[in-house]
């Protein structure tokens, strides 16, 4: 429309031409807004996104873990820390309903052979503690635990053997 066709044109006209233009420039920034925004994303490691982290063949979890713990499987590896397995993988049982394992990423605080649980009143040998309260230990794999890790007596006590304080254990789901 041009200066002169506003003359002959009924305002009517005009409002009806002026809020479709408007609603047109609304729908066409939307459109634009959401391609825009889908192909900005950034591809799986480009610059500016964190790559997945890598994981030790035949475990859900990092290469720089010496333990693993898979809850859902109940299965347990012992690793080199550097992307291999060294052991496993081991029957494991983690804690009950009301009772959890932690999910996460700990340090090994402390190993101890004999150790007597004051809490549950039983035995927990080859104890490998991960956070105050929970261990790899020996107990049946197929019982669930408090939340600890249940393993074999000879899956423990290569636990133990292997495992050094300072060491970073990962339980994931």
């Amino acid at each position: 429309m041009t200066a002169d066709d506003h003359r002959t044109v009924p305002t009517r006209t005009r409002r009806w031409v002026a809020r479709f233009a408007a609603a047109s420039t609304v729908a066409v920034a939307t459109v634009a807004l959401s391609l825009g925004s889908a192909s900005a994303q950034p591809a799986p490691g480009a610059a500016g996104t964190a790559p997945a982290p890598a994981t030790t063949a035949g475990t859900p979890c990092a290469i720089t873990v010496k333990a693993c713990m898979d809850l859902s499987s109940r299965q347990a590896w012992l690793t080199d820390g550097a992307g291999h397995v060294v052991g496993g993988p081991f029957a494991a049982r983690g804690g009950k309903s009301g009772a959890t394992t932690p999910v996460g990423t700990f340090t090994v605080q402390k190993k101890v052979k004999n150790y007597w649980s004051k809490a549950f009143d039983a035995p927990m040998p080859n104890s490998v503690f991960f956070k105050p309260g929970y261990a790899f230990h020996a107990d049946n794999p197929k019982v669930p635990s408090n939340g600890c890790i249940h393993l074999t007596r000879s899956a423990s006590q290569r636990f133990f053997d292997t495992l050094k304080p300072g060491d970073r254990v990962q339980i994931v789901s």
